[in-house]
């Protein structure tokens, strides 16, 4: 019975979510304490519900209950637990089950982190979201419940799909369903401010550490995907303009552009129209991105199998929320203008700038991902849009933002001299340009985008390092200075590390692929890898080819890579299993490929020289790190209900 009860739960969910929605709105804008006392609670509600509903089909994976028509669609008893577990995010029904999870999570942290905030504001927000999670509960009850039962039972499952039994799947979903559906709040926050025309300081202010929040999970949610790509699909890349890689990418461009602007609407009051549409557009875009993985319109590794019917759904849904909500902008556009000015020299100047250089980057990237969409459903053939259109528009468009990333927090707000802010940074200037001129002759060849990419980090890394040296000599002590200072320049440098890493990764990483039998041997990078021994290993669920290759350097042993070719059980798709010798420098990676005799002694082989490759997620990891100082911020933490203290208007953003 815990299917039913499972099914039952998301039955209730939905009726505590819609009641949610309608009392929680109705009783803040008529002023009615007792509706407006009835959402915190039914927040927690509505989160116990859905934790509990996804617990019920958590046990069922466990329990191999084979009577589950998704379970035995992903799942098999050979399967890993660990695995088994993680296979409830693995399909269609159950990772929209974790995509309300993670809605109701944001709500349960709204309704316990937000007392400094009036009852009626919290009301409204949950309100919101609550309507949302609506919208997501009806469409899974309607077409996408994972409790159907198969009658009559499955001996055993289908298993999960191979290419998703890895360690980072475990993580990766839920990381980036946090990001995705974090961006919820400042929507919600948004919205909650344009229904009782107040934006002003004190909601940017409150919604800023929200956006932080969901900007940082984002930020890990798409880095460990990246990873995940680049050690087990076996082609030895970390990005490939995978249309639904570009839809995680688009709301964190936004969210991105979100943060900044917040930061003005909460310092000068400037920015507030602008501000309100870029968190209607963040969670637009990941609504967006659901659509595509799940419409069925896509052919990814990422995307779920999916009936259009589903797609049509969704895409109604997305039409209701961005229409309605775009709606009400207009309807309140007037209670945003600005009430402050600023000069063209001025930190508001220079974000501006860097919000419209992000929006734009957001709106190629979008338009070469929807594009082939477009012209295949109006019947004019089938187009490809890959990497060289994205490499073309969009790294044009990021020079600038480095640039600017650099010379932004230097500026003051208001007024400032442009002069004044570039000449105390013409040491730094200087060492970058040339460090970045000299270093591509250093590493072999140069070229003039691997200069560009190289000055623009280090100056960035250069300036920030000044900047905080000399914030630390006038505050005379650690603690004087904001976490949301300490935050800008950590995330700034881990921009710049990735910068730094993809720069030299695409500008000097070579490759072979090469025919291999044990005792042959390739050169690649200026390591030697000599394929010494090949042997069959079962695993759990599957038989994997595995390969060794000792690789050395100077005559000395570096190291002994083992890739894998498995093939599981359950599927006949073979499997690639790369290994990859990681270091600070560099990345020695090798695949193997298909065999090439019938005697399987001859393989083809793939070696991979990656150098500073790991730069790109140890900067994002850098990134997440200054968005968790920023966020933990104590003028966050400390202010009374309803007020935005001078302290934290005048602090540094």
């Amino acid at each position: 019975m815990i299917p039913e009860l499972g099914h039952y739960l998301l039955m209730l969910a939905l009726a505590v979510s819609l009641a949610l929605g309608v009392i929680a709105l109705a009783g803040a804008q008529k002023n009615r304490a007792a509706w407006i006392g009835f959402a915190v609670p039914a927040a927690r509600t509505l989160w116990f519900t859905v934790a509990s509903a996804f617990a019920c089909l958590a046990w069922s994976f466990y329990a191999n209950d084979f009577s589950v028509l998704y379970v035995a669609e992903h799942s098999n008893s050979k399967l890993p637990v660990a695995y088994r577990l993680a296979a409830v995010w693995g399909g269609h029904e159950g990772s929209l089950l974790l995509w309300v999870l993670m809605l109701t999570s944001w709500m349960l942290a709204v309704s316990l982190f937000s007392r400094q905030l009036s009852r009626a504001t919290v009301a409204r927000v949950l309100g919101v979201m609550s309507l949302v999670g609506t919208g997501f509960l009806l469409f899974m009850l309607t077409t996408s419940s994972p409790f159907l039962r198969l009658v009559p039972a499955a001996a055993d499952g289908q298993d999960l799909n191979p290419l998703l039994q890895d360690p980072g799947l475990v993580i990766h979903p839920p990381m980036l369903y946090m990001g995705y559906v974090g961006f919820s709040v400042p929507f919600a926050f948004a919205i909650a401010a344009l229904l009782v025309n107040r934006l002003d300081a004190a909601w940017a202010r409150w919604s800023r550490p929200w956006t932080l929040a969901a900007w940082i999970f984002l930020t890990l949610g798409i880095a460990l995907g990246s990873g995940w790509a680049y050690y087990e699909l076996g082609w030895g890349g970390w990005w490939f303009w995978d249309p639904v890689e570009n839809a995680s990418f688009l709301p964190w461009l936004i969210g991105t552009a979100l943060l900044h602007s917040l930061a003005v609407t909460e310092k000068r009051g400037l920015f507030r129209q602008w501000t309100v549409v870029l968190a209607i557009i963040a969670f637009s875009l990941s609504l967006l991105g659901t659509f595509l993985v799940r419409s069925g319109v896509l052919t990814s590794v990422h995307a779920f199998a999916a009936d259009p019917k589903r797609g049509v759904f969704i895409l109604i849904f997305l039409a209701a929320v961005v229409g309605s909500s775009f709606t009400l902008y207009a309807m309140r556009a007037g209670a945003a203008r600005a009430l402050g000015s600023f000069e063209p020299g001025s930190r508001e100047t220079l974000l501006l700038a860097n919000n419209l250089l992000l929006a734009t980057a957001a709106a190629t990237v979008l338009l070469g991902t929807l594009y082939p969409l477009i012209v295949d459903a109006l019947g004019m053939g089938k187009l490809s849009v890959g990497a060289p259109y994205f490499n073309a528009v969009f790294v044009p468009l990021m020079i600038p933002v480095l640039l600017l990333m650099a010379a932004g927090p230097r500026m003051k707000w208001k007024s400032d001299r442009v002069m004044n802010v570039l000449k105390p940074m013409r040491i730094e200037a200087a060492v970058a340009v040339i460090a970045g001129a000299l270093l591509p002759f250093a590493l072999g060849t140069w070229s003039p985008l691997a200069a560009l990419g190289l000055a623009a980090a280090l100056w960035i890394i250069l300036t920030s390092l000044t900047h905080i040296r000399r914030q630390l000599k006038a505050a005379g002590r650690l603690s004087a200075t904001t976490g949301t200072f300490w935050g800008m320049h950590v995330a700034h440098i881990g921009i710049a590390c990735a910068v730094i890493g993809i720069t030299l990764v695409k500008g000097y990483e070579q490759e072979k692929d090469v025919r291999m039998a044990i005792g042959d041997t390739v050169t690649v990078g200026g390591y030697q890898f000599r394929m010494t021994g090949l042997k069959r290993e079962p695993g759990p669920n599957y038989v994997a080819e595995v390969g060794e290759f000792e690789i050395t350097r100077g005559g000395a042993v570096v190291a002994t890579l083992k890739p894998e070719k498995r093939k599981y059980l359950s599927s006949s798709m073979p499997m690639t299993e790369a290994a990859i010798d990681a270091g600070v420098t560099r990345d020695l990676y090798v695949s193997l490929g298909e065999p090439l005799d019938a005697g399987m002694t001859a393989w083809a082989v793939r070696v991979y020289y990656k150098p500073f490759v790991d730069w790109i997620w140890g900067g994002a990891l850098l990134m997440a790190i200054g968005g968790i100082a920023a966020a933990l911020d104590r003028r966050y933490r400390k202010t009374r209900p309803g007020t935005v203290p001078a302290a934290a208007v005048g602090a540094r953003a």
